[in-house]
């Protein structure tokens, strides 16, 4: 079977952090939307259900994007703050920070 470069996970965010997650990615940083298209990530959503949300995006390489995104100086100021939001860790540094969602199909 054919795979596509979609990249997916789920991610459950601390109830009391709910609406300050929400409001930060409604008027996400402009200097994060660039670094993660230079990062090559593309067409990325993100999702909710209650607290739960739904990550997915696509990219030709993600362990290069990840890297990039680890060096950014604006993305670690935004993960600092968002990762004690998060219920786990998103530490770019270790070797998988995110834990990704098996592809079971994909219509082209």
């Amino acid at each position: 079977m054919e795979m596509s470069n979609k990249f997916a996970w789920t991610w459950k965010i601390k109830e009391e952090c709910l609406e300050e997650y929400v409001e930060m990615h409604l008027n996400a940083w402009p200097e994060i939307l660039e670094a993660h298209s230079k990062a090559g990530i593309k067409n990325y959503s993100i999702f909710q259900n209650g607290n739960q949300f739904f990550y997915v995006f696509e990219c030709d390489d993600v362990k290069a994007a990840f890297a990039y995104i680890d060096k950014s100086e604006a993305c670690n100021r935004w993960n600092a703050i968002t990762s004690k939001m998060v219920e786990g860790s998103f530490d770019f540094s270790e070797p998988n920070p995110i834990v990704p969602m098996r592809e079971v199909f994909y219509l082209k």
